[in-house]
């Protein structure tokens, strides 16, 4: 009895994971969304926090690996426009980076994003691991998201139920940077969804091509 009430209240404590289907999409969808990003391979964790009471609301992570995702776990940043398999997002351009951390701050809620570099491999596996979990239920992000990173070497990561216990985890990890973002728009994550512009993530791709190109002449 003891550790279904533990679950109930993890899950009350991450009210902020919901499942939301992903409307389908097919294999050759991904592979054109796929986004190579130029930076070092990297783990950034997102721990989405009440302004109200200080609780962690959602946890997710951006993996740059191979190509680079977002692994957002029973989340809801979801759109017919956004290329999206289970609960991994695809084509993650700067552009879509910064609509996923503006769609989930707002006046009820801030961001605190922490970086960390980890080598090309350590970043595959993350994915991959990613990749495999599946449609996570509600109240499982930061349950998901700590199951992941505790396979991975050398980050010494426990499996927890709590957003912000996951936080300090991997805070203690030699972090490249932590900040947080702070938005004060109407408490309607929809509205980011609306004016989200495929358009501006392909450019933006495009743009990081080009860089690449000119980098390699």
């Amino acid at each position: 009895m003891r550790k279904w009430l533990l679950i109930l209240a993890a899950a009350g404590l991450t009210a902020g994971c919901a499942v939301k289907h992903d409307p389908p999409v097919t294999d050759q969808q991904i592979i054109d969304a796929t986004y190579k990003h130029d930076a070092p391979a990297e783990l950034t964790l997102y721990t989405m926090i009440s302004n109200t009471n200080g609780s962690g609301a959602h946890t997710s992570m951006m993996i740059n690996a191979s190509q680079r995702v977002i692994f957002d776990p029973a989340g809801t940043f979801r759109d017919k426009k956004i290329v999206a398999r289970n609960d991994v997002v695809y084509g993650v351009t700067p552009y879509v980076e910064d609509v996923y951390t503006r769609f989930h701050a707002r006046k009820t809620y801030h961001v605190v994003i922490q970086r960390l570099q980890v080598s090309p491999e350590v970043a595959e596996q993350a994915m991959r691991l990613a990749q495999s979990m599946g449609e996570v239920t509600d109240g499982h992000c930061a349950q998901s998201t700590s199951t992941i990173l505790s396979q991975l070497p050398g980050l010494n990561i426990k499996p927890t139920y709590f957003p912000k216990n996951l936080m300090g985890q991997f805070g203690e990890a030699p972090l490249m940077s932590t900040q947080s973002l702070y938005e004060y728009d109407e408490d309607d994550k929809t509205r980011a969804l609306k004016a989200y512009d495929p358009t501006k993530a392909r450019d933006s791709y495009a743009r990081q091509k080009a860089r690449l190109a000119a980098a390699k002449n």
